[in-house]
């Protein structure tokens, strides 16, 4: 990314106005600009859970997403930060900081899951943070995972049942990451010492049986199994007096717990190392206007009272980069066409060879530009165009050639015309001298070279 486009401190990109989702115009256009493949890392997790200080020292500050001390929650919305990828040349780092799930003020759950869900949909590193340890009851805040099969459809035109459908959210789905603060415990297991992973992958066993307390008991944890592969986890201590109200961002270095400064270069390695650039369905890499694509799709999917979809969204994406890309085909062609014809052309196959050169470099443009032509829907319409400027340019080959030639004619015929109204060739010998004078005159239009194809007019 230029260095013209990048941010200094973080922008609003999707507001909540009154429990409405809406997406912020002047923000969004910032990734319009932003043609590298995006990183992106989002974080939710409650309120007053210290969300906002690990986005901040994922981009190396200590200030710039919103942090607070106080019981109310700061961030209202989701909030985005982009910078050039601090260990991926030609990559930016897109961080987007969302509000705090549960807060009270809101009064609204209905808002805090599509929160959850258009970070999920929009990210390629799912961060959850939450305080304290992996229990039931931190289990059952994340309950918005299950909801997920319900606010999210992979396809437009879903399978009969719900499962085969969700079953594809895999492929889009990003990693997830779990960061628990404030913990306090030894990380062991049977009197034998753990990774924070392992913690993690206990945590998320699953019970025998069917009753219904065991399907409740198993039902997140199959989701975050099924749906998140790639699973990670990562504990931090108390940053300083536990006993005394702390806004990280106020403190200097120092005064920090050195473990917990520790934990926090830890985490910030591992997600700057591993996180992946975003791709849809397929492979497909997400630059910065295709992000752009997907929030507007998934904000007016939801203002619109639809599910948010992935094959709409890579959908009205393809719509819009192949017809960006017919443009682009085109204007080579004109540009080509205007540079290289001239007009009127000896012959039609000569405009025609032209025609057929050009418009193979024009595919190309279109080739490299498109994204998706399912049944090369956009590739015929970009033929159909070029078919058509081609049977201008024939028409047009024409016009000029017969406007020139009789242009041309009169020019040269002109004399003997006025010659014939003197009387000249009204005499003995008249006649012969007429036909001399003819075909002296027929010569010299012959010879005057780029006639065109009407020049036996």
């Amino acid at each position: 990314m230029a260095s013209e486009f990048y941010m200094p401190a973080p922008e609003c990109l999707i507001e909540n106005i009154n429990g409405q989702l809406v997406v912020n115009p002047r923000t969004a256009q910032i990734l319009s600009a932003i043609r590298q493949p995006v990183v992106v890392v989002a974080i939710v997790g409650l309120y007053r859970t210290g969300k906002s200080y690990l986005m901040n020292k994922l981009a190396g500050k200590n200030k710039g997403f919103s942090v607070s001390s106080t019981v109310q929650s700061h961030t209202k919305g989701i909030w985005m930060w982009c910078m050039p990828h601090p260990k991926k040349p030609d990559h930016t780092l897109v961080l987007l900081d969302t509000e705090g799930l549960g807060d009270v003020e809101k009064g609204d759950n209905q808002n805090d899951s599509w929160i959850f869900a258009l970070a999920v949909l929009l990210s390629s590193t799912f961060v959850y943070n939450s305080t304290g340890i992996i229990n039931q009851p931190a289990m059952d805040q994340l309950y918005y995972v299950t909801e997920l099969t319900d606010l999210i459809r992979a396809k437009s035109s879903p399978d009969k049942h719900e499962v085969q459908d969700s079953a594809n959210f895999v492929s889009f789905f990003p990693d997830f990451v779990w960061t628990l603060r404030d913990f306090s415990l030894k990380l062991e297991a049977d009197g034998q010492p753990i990774t924070a992973d392992e913690y993690l992958e206990n945590s998320l066993k699953l019970k025998q049986g069917n009753d219904k307390k065991t399907k409740s008991f198993n039902e997140l944890r199959l989701c975050i199994r099924k749906f998140f592969p790639e699973k990670k986890c990562f504990i931090f201590g108390y940053p300083a007096n536990r006993n005394d109200p702390i806004c990280l961002e106020q403190l200097q270095e120092e005064d920090l717990n050195p473990k917990f400064r520790e934990q926090v270069a830890d985490f910030c390695c591992y997600i700057l190392s591993h996180s992946k650039a975003k791709t849809l369905s397929g492979g497909i890499t997400v630059n910065g206007p295709r992000l752009e694509s997907l929030v507007l799709t998934y904000v007016n999917a939801i203002s619109s009272g639809d599910l948010p979809c992935m094959e709409n969204a890579v959908l009205a994406l393809a719509e819009t980069e192949n017809s960006a890309a017919v443009q682009k085909a085109i204007a080579h062609y004109d540009q080509q066409m205007g540079q290289k014809l001239k007009l009127p052309t000896e012959t039609l196959q000569e405009l025609l060879d032209l025609h057929r050169a050009t418009e193979k470099e024009a595919i190309e443009v279109f080739m490299k530009n498109s994204f998706k032509d399912v049944g090369q829907v956009f590739q015929r319409k970009l033929g159909d165009k070029l078919e058509a400027k081609r049977d201008d340019f024939c028409k047009e080959n024409m016009k000029v050639s017969s406007d020139y030639c009789m242009a041309l004619i009169q020019d040269i015929f002109n004399p003997l015309y006025e010659d014939v109204k003197k009387g000249i060739f009204s005499k003995p010998g008249g006649y012969y001298l007429f036909i001399r004078k003819m075909k002296e005159l027929k010569d010299k239009y012959h010879q005057v070279p780029r006639k065109g194809i009407q020049w036996n007019v």
